[in-house]
């Protein structure tokens, strides 16, 4: 099931979702410091196994844009809202897995993370690709200014809760799960972001009885 299949029934005004699919039960607001600005892919917008829409709700510090090309390095640090003052310009950091194989290719390698960032998350904004891996990548080398981050590889991960899409490997996480992850580690505390965790569960569940039926 997609959302483009039911656009002509009701919709919920909340997850942009028909009403009878309606996924605001799994909403888990999360108080968190680091700031999250999800990209995501286009083709990703009209997908019902999408994790990114979820993660946006939960998070009040977050904002979600889509696109495949996104100009300017100003979306990465400027304030989200008009309320915000122009000193609480982020430091920016790319959620996204080291590549050796592009350096093998003669690409430059992302900056290093400084250690004093990590040690004000309040002064940080996670950027997370949402799409994936092959559409993830085309956004990042798409935009140019997205490689000059430095980054965040997620390290030694869990298997996935994520059953309703396919992965090539056990430690591929939903956006969900990867942003979660991330916020833990920037944060220094996992168990702030287990109860969005659980209702991802719950998510995956909804979504697998539509798969049963």
């Amino acid at each position: 099931m997609t959302l483009a299949s039911a656009t002509k029934r009701l919709a919920c005004t909340t997850c942009l979702r028909p009403q009878s699919a309606c996924i605001c039960q799994w909403i888990t607001p999360i108080a968190h410091q680091v700031e999250v600005l999800i990209l995501q892919h286009p083709l990703e917008v009209g997908n019902a196994k999408g994790s990114a829409r979820l993660l946006h709700l939960s998070l009040p510090h977050s904002r979600l844009q889509t696109g495949e090309v996104f100009a300017g390095q100003s979306l990465l640090t400027a304030p989200f809202g008009a309320e915000a003052v122009a000193s609480s310009q982020k430091h920016a950091i790319l959620l996204y897995p080291d590549t050796p194989q592009d350096r093998a290719r003669g690409r430059q390698p992302p900056p290093p993370l400084a250690p004093a960032l990590l040690r004000a998350p309040s002064q940080l904004r996670l950027i997370v690709l949402d799409g994936t891996w092959r559409k993830s990548r085309k956004m990042l080398f798409l935009n140019p200014q997205l490689q000059q981050l430095p980054r965040l590889s997620l390290q030694d991960m869990p298997a996935s809760h994520y059953l309703i899409r396919k992965a090539h490997r056990p430690d591929q996480l939903s956006t969900l799960e990867a942003t979660c992850a991330a916020l833990a580690q920037l944060e220094g505390s996992v168990e702030r972001f287990q109860p969005l965790l659980r209702a991802f569960d719950g998510f995956v569940a909804q979504q697998l009885g539509y798969q049963t039926e």
